[in-house]
């Protein structure tokens, strides 16, 4: 039996980014509590049905803006969930914030029902960048925020950075990065700006220069070098780590192990199940639920597994689905391995930097041969 990771969606968010397509909406203190009583009621019904058997060793309480909540509600939920099912004791618990709602909530009241991680929505360190964002914090509220991390006593903290924001120069990243460094960040989330439709930005999109895709590239290396050279190991597509703190709950998509989303929209992958909850409120509930397609294939496994500094692993492959890699994709993986974008290995194939800006052109590339 495997430990599986819990997912809960909050989707209030005081006011709606110009990037986001995420789902959230903006809710008042009687829609919060009706919200969080529905999901516990979920959680009690996952607690004893035949897809949920197992220990939860990650939880991961994202949004939308978890901290809008307030200390009372959010710690009820902790409580209930530690509770109703069985929590390991060194499981890792996360909670997302921004840097203005960090003082809604008691950080260290938190810590004690088991809060031990935050991830923290930055996305810059200029104001001026912020502010084009739609964000409602500035850089000293972000300063502010992380100085409560280490004061409730929680130092195992992720912060996110965007890359290709309008005006963002490589001055203004270095100035973002530095920010991070300096606050001791254990854990840096990097994201590139995709314009999605419905969203400010799509709407606004002849008004504003958004970077293309040779400035997206520079941006991205200079981000690897800059936390390299500062000893954050870059062990993820998009995630870099310090002391190895990487995010235990997010590695579970990257290696298909099982996890339990909760919340409107909210994804799940148990066994060779996938399913989700409608993308609505209202409709927030494990009735409604949606099974998609199979989930665990070989093909997601490899695709997944590439986005890792471990990459994919044979061994691991021939264990979990009884199959060999073949000739073809392998002959396939050493054309890339000429071009210095990935490492051949006896037990693994693993992207270099240069291959992980190229990931998706690559996996695909080696997803259309003869994988088995």
């Amino acid at each position: 039996m495997s430990n599986i990771g819990l997912y809960i969606h909050i989707p209030f968010c005081e006011r709606k980014c110009n990037y986001c397509d995420f789902y959230s909406i903006k809710g008042d203190d009687d829609l919060h509590k009706k919200y969080v009583d529905k999901v516990i009621n979920e959680i009690r019904y996952w607690k004893s049905n035949e897809l949920y058997s197992n220990s939860v060793d990650t939880i991961y309480i994202g949004g939308g803006t978890p901290s809008v909540l307030g200390t009372n509600l959010l710690q009820k939920l902790l409580d209930e969930v530690t509770s109703n099912l069985n929590v390991d004791s060194n499981a890792e618990i996360t909670i997302e914030v921004n840097p203005n709602s960090v003082s809604y909530i008691d950080l260290a009241q938190l810590k004690s029902s088991g809060l031990n991680r935050i991830s923290m929505g930055l996305q810059s360190a200029s104001n001026d960048e912020l502010k084009l964002l739609g964000r409602l914090h500035s850089i000293q509220d972000a300063k502010n925020a992380t100085e409560q991390f280490y004061k409730s006593g929680i130092s195992n903290f992720s912060l996110d950075v965007m890359l290709g924001i309008p005006l963002q120069t490589p001055e203004t990243l270095v100035q973002t990065l530095d920010f991070c460094i300096n606050s001791n960040a254990s854990h840096i989330s990097t994201y590139m700006l995709k314009i999605e439709e419905n969203t400010p930005f799509y709407k606004n999109t002849n008004n504003l220069i958004f970077a293309d895709d040779d400035t997206m590239a520079d941006l991205y290396e200079l981000t690897c070098k800059k936390l390299a050279d500062n000893g954050f190991r870059h062990y993820e597509i998009s995630n870099f780590c310090k002391n190895n703190r990487i995010s235990r709950h997010n590695m579970k998509y990257w290696v298909l192990e099982d996890y339990l989303g909760i919340g409107p929209s909210a994804h799940s992958l148990i066994g060779e199940k996938r399913f989700f909850y409608p993308r609505d409120i209202e409709e927030f509930n494990y009735k409604n639920i949606q099974f998609e397609s199979k989930g665990k294939t070989p093909e997601e496994y490899i695709m997944l597994t590439l986005r890792t500094d471990e990459g994919f692993k044979f061994r691991k492959h021939k264990e979990l689905f009884n199959l060999t890699v073949s000739k073809e994709f392998i002959k396939k993986a050493e054309e890339f391995e000429k071009l210095g974008l990935l490492n051949i290995s006896r037990d693994a194939i693993c992207l270099k930097e240069k291959g992980f800006l190229v990931s998706n052109a690559i996996i695909s590339e080696l997803l259309s041969t003869e994988i088995l």
